[in-house]
């Protein structure tokens, strides 16, 4: 039987949170901006809070296979829609492999769906 639908729901919101942070640390400018450097304070927070209630119902291998391959899309989008960074192919192909390598988890492996 797989994990309750609010670990994924809580990975969600860890997931959010997390690419909020890095987001704000990014704009921090090595934490030298009081708001930006607090946002990602908070943020991290909040994310670590809800991951740590998500690994009651999930291996941390699984969580974090999730966590990465979700944070990598948002992080990249959040990097090129407020920041202006540009992703050359090889980086984007690299990307899709992670990605690629947790859906294989998801849909193919017993280890993702434990009680």
């Amino acid at each position: 039987m797989g994990a309750p639908l609010i670990a994924y729901g809580l990975l969600a919101v860890a997931i959010t949170a997390e690419t909020f942070a890095t987001s704000c640390l990014n704009a921090s400018q090595q934490l030298s901006r009081l708001w930006p450097t607090l946002g990602s304070i908070a943020g991290y927070c909040v994310s670590f809070t809800c991951l740590a209630q998500v690994l009651r119902y999930l291996p941390v291998g699984i969580a974090y296979a999730i966590w990465c391959a979700l944070g990598i899309i948002l992080v990249t989008l959040m990097g090129y829609l407020w920041f202006g960074q540009k992703m050359d192919i090889p980086a984007l192909v690299g990307m899709g492999l992670i990605i690629a390598g947790v859906l294989v988890i998801q849909l193919f492996s017993r280890t993702a769906h434990h009680a």
